[in-house]
């Protein structure tokens, strides 16, 4: 933390709606700051594929040293369909962010806030409450930018290392331990193909391994396939899940489908030192500058920051800051708040608006 006792937070809009959603996110914290001892400093950068269409790179390196000197780096959202690499892939700051500074755990929590609809029937009534722990930085992703292609055929490696996979579960099992002190279950689900790929067997055989050093959580173990089935039908019945890369990527977006869709989801990329804190959808260039962009994945995503900023600095504040932001959220919702992204009419400034006078 910085000497000033301010948290230091690197802030990169990015594109499309990223810059439409960060600013009352900022509003939230700046909220945050004027009602409790907590105080924050925030610089911007540019990263992003505008940045890229304009210098040849996603960020410059004044970005990167910026992320590496603050407390926490909130992110936009970045890319663009229109703007690619000469490979033909799309601008992602956000990944190569995530090889940079070894975020290997990728949290993507799904929680369904009352007065939000949910496809899934009885939902309303049994609640989703689930994370989904996603690594980010190996299994197909390893692969970005090094895959072979050729006339006849195209070949993507997929990469698992026990370095990686055992901090990851070691991350998965204190999170599970955290959220059984918090009144849920804590059990934890591993995700994977084990009777297909060897991979995958020795991804499970690393998860019950960890299972040992922590007798205390419930463990279950799934097939991505069944487990993809299940969450379609009984999502209550999950809590912490944990999988490769591919996988999470998959079905962290079907489980923001299950709490109303991509705008209602935050999510963090986390490493042992450095932390990016992003809601899960992207830029959505159709709705850019119109208003109508929903800001509470971004606003839950400071959240999800303010609760890693208290366990990594001991602030008790920052810890009761965050669920503060989640109870305003839940309120305004409960009161009728609906975004246009699920048919409503309250657009950007409405929900934003909406949360600062619910703190």
């Amino acid at each position: 933390m910085s000497a000033n006792n301010a948290l230091h937070i690197a802030v990169l809009s990015g594109d499309g709606i990223g810059p439409e959603v960060m600013a009352p996110a900022l509003e939230v914290l700046r909220k945050i700051e004027k009602t409790t001892d907590l105080k924050f400093r925030f610089t911007e950068a540019p990263a992003g594929a505008n940045h890229y269409r304009e210098t040849g790179k996603s960020m410059p390196d004044s970005t990167i040293k910026l992320c590496e000197e603050a407390d926490a780096i909130l992110l936009g959202a970045c890319g663009l369909p229109s703007v690619r690499y000469p490979d033909n892939t799309e601008i992602m700051p956000q990944v190569e962010l995530r090889f940079h500074f070894d975020l290997y755990a990728g949290v993507r929590p799904a929680r369904l806030i009352p007065g939000v609809p949910s496809p899934i029937v009885g939902a309303d009534q049994r609640g989703i409450d689930l994370v989904v722990i996603r690594e980010s930085t190996e299994g197909l992703f390893a692969s970005m930018g090094k895959g072979v292609v050729t006339h006849e055929d195209a070949r993507e490696t997929l990469v698992i290392t026990r370095k990686t996979s055992e901090r990851l579960f070691e991350f998965s099992f204190r999170l599970a331990e955290r959220r059984k002190k918090r009144g849920r279950p804590g059990g934890l689900t591993c995700v994977d193909k084990a009777n297909v790929f060897k991979a995958f067997a020795f991804f499970r055989e690393m998860f019950d391994e960890a299972a040992q050093r922590h007798p205390e959580v419930k463990t279950d173990r799934l097939y991505v396939d069944a487990c993809s089935a299940m969450l379609v039908k009984r999502p209550w019945d999950f809590d912490v899940m944990v999988m490769e890369n591919m996988f999470g990527d998959i079905l962290s977006d079907m489980t923001a489908g299950l709490i109303g869709g991509m705008g209602m989801a935050p999510s963090a990329d986390i490493g042992d030192r450095y932390a990016v804190f992003q809601p899960c959808h992207g830029t959505a260039p159709d709705i850019m500058g119109q208003g109508k962009a929903n800001p509470t994945g971004m606003i839950l995503s400071t959240a999800m920051m303010l609760d890693w900023l208290a366990d990594k600095h001991g602030l008790e504040s920052a810890a009761e800051a965050s669920e503060r932001i989640e109870r305003a959220v839940d309120k305004v919702y409960a009161q009728g708040i609906k975004p246009m992204e699920f048919g409503g009419k309250n657009g950007t400034a409405d929900i934003g608006n909406a949360v600062l006078a619910a703190l």
